[in-house]
């Protein structure tokens, strides 16, 4: 089991080509996730792979945003044994919402499928994306964004 003892109580243990020389040209990796109760897997996206997740222990609210204009949220409760599709470059997440550890396995559709978690790649990139462009962003105070910058 991955060590979900952190902030965002998951572990994502991704097995791609660079972990597993043998993945090279097959057009495949797998990921396990972990999850502590009430931990989550973040808002992500992989840039080159569609991603089928199995839900091997627990329960988990799943969910999508579809591209602009719409950015239209699907969601959904899975159970042990449901499997949901992340569309290639969507962005997307997982929240265990069961009352013990939960674990899924996800398949992906690229031996180096890449990934790009949101909120640190927006508020953690190096270096800073500058305060005044991310505060005109999300419509915020330039205070908030510092505050936020500083957890990532």
């Amino acid at each position: 089991m991955g060590n979900t003892s952190n902030d965002v109580g998951s572990n994502v243990t991704a097995v791609t080509v660079a972990e597993l020389a043998g993945l090279n040209t097959l057009g495949i990796s797998l990921a396990r996730i972990d999850f502590a109760p009430g931990g989550i897997n973040p808002p992500h996206t992989h840039p080159r792979a569609t991603e089928v997740l199995t839900v091997i222990e627990g329960s988990l609210l799943v969910g999508f945003v579809t591209s602009n204009p719409d950015n239209r949220l699907f969601t959904k409760m899975l159970e042990k044994g449901d499997v949901f599709v992340f569309p290639q470059g969507l962005i997307h997440f997982q929240k265990n919402v069961g009352y013990g550890h939960a674990l899924a396995i996800a398949g992906l559709s690229s031996q180096n499928p890449g990934v790009i978690t949101i909120a640190n790649a927006v508020f953690g990139s190096n270096p800073d994306i500058a305060e005044d462009i991310l505060a005109k962003t999300f419509q915020v105070d330039i205070k908030v964004v510092r505050q936020i910058q500083s957890k990532f």
